[in-house]
């Protein structure tokens, strides 16, 4: 069974459901999270998990459920994973804290995209699975939103430090999200009368004394002008220091912020671009996008015309074509785990390089000798050999690495020089990428 996973749909944004209540750790858990299994079952619907992952994967069952959930305790903490293995794809962590923690049910629920939840009756089931749920297992909070919303709000710090968030929680309506349960205390704090009255979709009072409030209908429109409007109404009624007119500028820049942005990067470089665009967290892609829109690398200066190139001056030719491929070897052995593509010494393996190197902050984790010492010779054999295997290129061998050439069509390139400044910082890879020297040399080998 292969499980969607949420983080390979990167340009959707989620519905991101966050719950904590309480339970009795000391009664059997087939009894205890019968109503979680139940409301989860009655109204999930077309995102229902079939997937129970524990110490191995299993279809989804209360049967399967629990076994995984028991071969997965621990002396405090018991957790599994439920996914989906069609869409929509869906990611639930539930988890348990038993004595001497404080014991509660804890709940991380992705469902992507978003957009599944635009029909009402779809967000009506989900409402009602949460209320039975919260009826049932006493909450302090819980809320459904935008995910990428959610992380633009500041959740869950609110410009707190870890020490106070953890001390408080959430002490006071920080963010009013499409769906929200307040519990009791927090209840109280705002007001319970107050709380009541706040205009919303809906607001109901749960038999436990917390109270769940939805600004609309739908979730998935949250952005709308409408649904920040209702958004900005319930928040500044639940906190009265707070102005109607600054919370709407707010929530509209965020609207703003998420507003699609069609990718126009430079050709040379698009196909890295995109991969780094597909790496940042939802609510940042947008203006990621923007960015690189503007973008321009440098146009490449590691080359010579072919008329001006240094003659050989090594004393065995063959020899020293055999130490280019033995180096470019290294970096096969060095990245051929997180990047199978290195095998292949193609244009796109190149590209499947630059990202793996920024993706991993490779010129500022690793120590600056090692890097010169060993990376930049890998790297710069390797590049020279996918200009030599793809575009016809034909190694010009120096005794320095850094005069060694590769001549393709009228100009001869320097690929150890490319490979030294490429290694320089994070921004460097995208400045000097692997990606966009070949890209030139293959415009210019004719």
């Amino acid at each position: 069974m292969k499980v969607l996973q949420v983080h390979d749909m990167k340009a959707e944004d989620s519905l991101l459901l966050t719950f904590q209540g309480a339970f009795e750790p000391q009664a059997a858990l087939d009894g205890e999270l019968k109503t979680l299994l139940q409301a989860l079952e009655e109204y999930a619907g077309g995102w229902m998990p079939d997937v129970v992952e524990g110490k191995r994967r299993r279809k989804y069952s209360r049967a399967s459920f629990l076994k995984a959930l028991e071969e997965k305790r621990g002396e405090r903490t018991a957790s599994i994973e439920l996914g989906r293995t069609k869409w929509p794809a869906l990611y639930m962590w539930p988890r348990l804290n038993f004595p001497p923690l404080p014991p509660e049910l804890r709940i991380w629920l992705e469902v992507k995209p978003l957009s599944f939840f635009a029909e009402e009756e779809r967000c009506r089931n989900f409402v009602e699975m949460v209320r039975a749920w919260a009826s049932r297992y006493p909450v302090t909070h819980a809320a459904a939103h935008s995910k990428a919303d959610d992380q633009l709000s500041g959740a869950p710090d609110f410009g707190r430090d870890d020490e106070t968030r953890r001390r408080d929680g959430f002490d006071k309506v920080y963010e009013v999200s499409w769906l929200n349960v307040f519990g009791p205390k927090l209840v109280e704090t705002v007001g319970r009368e107050r709380m009541l009255s706040t205009p919303a979709h809906r607001v109901e009072e749960l038999p436990n004394g917390s109270v769940l409030l939805v600004t609309r209908p739908t979730a998935a429109d949250f952005a709308s002008e409408e649904a920040r409007r209702a958004q900005a109404r319930a928040h500044v009624h639940l906190r009265a220091d707070l102005d109607y007119d600054t919370v709407l500028r707010t929530l509209r820049e965020r609207s703003a912020t998420l507003a699609p942005v069609e990718p126009r990067f430079h050709p040379d470089v698009a196909p890295l671009l995109a991969r780094v665009v597909d790496s940042v967290a939802i609510h940042e892609r947008q203006r990621k996008i923007a960015e690189f829109n503007e973008y321009r690398p440098p146009e490449p200066e590691e080359w010579r015309p072919a008329d001006s190139a240094l003659p050989a001056d090594v004393e065995d030719s063959e020899r020293a074509l055999q130490h280019y491929s033995y180096l470019a070897e290294h970096l096969v052995a060095l990245m051929h785990t997180k990047v199978p593509s290195v095998f292949k010494e193609t244009p796109e393996s190149l590209t499947d390089v630059d990202y793996q190197f920024w993706h991993e902050d490779f010129p500022r984790v690793f120590e600056r000798e090692k890097i010169d010492a060993h990376a930049v010779p890998a790297i710069g054999a390797y590049l020279g050999e996918v200009l030599v295997r793809n575009l016809g290129g034909k190694w010009v061998p120096r005794k320095k690495l850094e005069e060694a050439q590769v001549l393709v069509g009228n100009r001869v390139w320097l690929p150890f020089v490319r490979a030294h400044r490429y290694m320089r910082s994070c921004q460097s890879l995208l400045d000097y990428s692997l990606t966009q020297l070949y890209r030139v040399a293959e415009r210019h080998r004719g």
